[in-house]
């Protein structure tokens, strides 16, 4: 539309001010927008607040906070109308710390904040981490008795909630509790002050006070129990916002998909898979790259890793977490040569798809150690080090340790741990002792035992010990395997139970190593005997340093 083809503007001046009024609540483009504007400018309107203020809404709400600037500065007497459409722009930007300077401004030159111009406000502070200022603006809020205004003080409530501060959920608390008009959002934002400090006791009791909810609400419990290694909890609250016919976001069925991940509960995360592409896909829902990252993740954790990579290979846009998720998934299934084709796959698009970070190198030098890929490893280090300047974490160290140890590369392995620019972690340690008992190295093993038992304490020694000792019966060396055990009990040392779990009709059964308490523990042990039983007619005999290494009392 050309300047020729704009409507006709009335005669009267109040008629061509309701005629723009109006045309710029159609305007669904820049180009009408500054066609509206000028002929604002044009019919002399700069000056006509009310006008304005609707001109500055819809450039602001466009994402034209530039050309909302213009307009503002050339304003001779701004109402607070006018002030708030820019301290509400800026809260949005990518610069909302601008927000406060405007405020500032707006005080010095005498326009009356009101509701709106808190609310702005309180939320750029939220955004911005700015707590100190929130604070501030708290006292004003106050002194010019907006206290009782319900979305000035959910503005507030959320101010707390998400500053992350010793306190900060106490403090959110107590002006939740001072309010006398509550909506879902006020305790959406409760929620999210509690979750955020990892109180998720106190969550669990808020979100069963709720008068209402809505899905903000069931995501939030839903994300914050996943988030906090409260996966059972998780997935109980996400059943419950099903029964409860609530639909369910992305980042609710994001959050739902982790916790089956790490329960390994394949059945619920097969039906969130099929609700995704029967609910979400079908409406031609865009959907969010990291669900489908986390739907990858999902299947690789429970073991499906090739319907994960199916899932990859349809993914219409892939982040590098896309990309180091299935090379990890590919890489714990033990199937390193697909892991280490994918990444080389990941290196020869470039920037055209997405740039690997440490946390692709590390699963793409696990796919080396766990398939023996020794050279393939020592590539993919040097590449990471060298050509990228990526620096390598202590994992990436323990990795390339653990690689050179399966190897038979021992004193490699020690001189690699020697020149860390970092102090060697019980997980390396343990690679390389894992890889003495494997070459029945114990020589080295004493010598590393004696580099650790100057700062070995009990919280970390169950790791090197329990090793150590394993070395010693590999290599049958029974008098320093019953040394380390006694110092083992000397010093309080219990190796850690070991833990797996089954699903079975949609239950998830935990098992622990030499657990007696549960409820069918007498018929797992026969049946863990009859199995031994059956291993040993078929010619598995136990080593006498397995037996060993499995007594109860450790």
């Amino acid at each position: 539309m050309s300047i020729e083809d704009f409507p006709a503007i009335p005669k009267t001046r109040a008629l061509k001010q309701e005629n723009l009024f109006n045309l710029l609540q159609s305007s669904n483009s820049l180009r009408k927008i500054t066609q509206i504007h000028t002929q604002i400018v044009i019919n002399g309107f700069t000056q006509k607040n009310y006008l304005l203020v609707k001109l500055l809404y819809i450039y602001i709400s466009s994402g034209y906070l530039r050309n909302a600037l213009s307009v503002f500065e050339n304003i001779k007497n701004p109402s607070t109308t006018v002030w708030n459409q820019i301290v509400r722009g800026h809260a949005q930007s990518e610069t909302p710390e601008k927000s406060v300077e405007f405020f500032k401004r707006m005080v010095e030159a005498d326009a009356k904040p009101d509701g709106y111009s808190y609310s702005f406000l309180l939320n750029a502070c939220a955004r911005f981490g700015l707590l100190r200022e929130g604070e501030q603006v708290h006292g004003r809020i106050l002194v010019n008795g907006y206290c009782s205004n319900v979305f000035v003080q959910t503005n507030l409530v959320n101010l707390y909630a998400v500053s992350g501060g010793s306190g900060s959920a106490k403090s959110a608390r107590q002006v939740f509790d001072e309010m006398g008009e509550r909506n879902v959002v006020s305790w959406n934002s409760l929620l999210k002050g509690y979750i955020r400090c990892g109180d998720l006791d106190n969550a669990l009791r808020a979100f069963d006070e709720m008068p209402e909810r809505n899905v903000v609400s069931w995501t939030t419990m839903v994300a914050g129990c996943a988030h906090n290694g409260r996966c059972k909890q998780a997935l109980s609250l996400f059943r419950q916002m099903r029964r409860a016919r609530v639909e369910l976001d992305q980042v609710a069925l994001l959050a739902a998909l982790s916790a089956c991940a790490e329960l390994g509960d394949l059945a619920l995360g097969r039906w969130i898979h099929k609700y995704v592409e029967q609910t979400l896909c079908f409406h031609k829902q865009p959907l969010l790259v990291s669900l489908n990252n986390a739907l990858i993740h999902m299947y690789a954790s429970c073991g499906v890793i090739d319907k994960g990579y199916k899932i990859f290979q349809s993914m219409p846009e892939r982040s590098t977490v896309s990309w180091t998720s299935i090379i990890t998934g590919f890489a714990k299934q033990g199937r390193g040569e697909e892991a280490l084709r994918v990444f080389q796959l990941m290196l020869s698009l470039g920037e055209n798809e997405a740039r690997p970070d440490e946390i692709t190198f590390l699963g793409a030098l696990s796919a080396c150690s766990h398939a023996g890929f020794l050279n393939e490893g020592r590539n993919i280090f040097n590449f990471m080090t060298q050509n990228l300047g990526i620096s390598p974490r202590i994992e990436h160290y323990g990795c390339m340790v653990d690689l050179l140890s399966r190897a038979g590369y021992l004193d490699e392995a020690l001189r690699l741990i020697e020149t860390m620019p970092m102090k060697p972690n019980d997980a390396v340690w343990g690679a390389l002792l894992g890889g003495c008992r494997l070459h029945k190295n114990a020589e080295l093993a004493s010598h590393v035992a004696q580099k650790l038992t100057v700062e070995l304490n009990p919280d970390k020694a169950a790791g090197y010990l329990v090793l150590l000792s394993n070395v010693y019966a590999a290599a049958k060396r029974w008098l320093d395997f019953a040394f380390v055990r006694q110092r083992m009990v000397e010093i309080g040392v219990r190796k850690p139970a070991g833990q797996s779990w089954i699903q079975i009709n949609g239950v998830v059964h935990d098992f622990v190593a030499g657990d007696t308490t549960h409820k069918h523990a007498s018929l797992i042990y026969e049946m863990l005997d009859e199995i031994t039983r059956h291993a040993q007619l078929d010619g598995c005999n136990l080593d006498i340093a397995d037996i060993l290494l499995y007594t109860k009392e450790f």
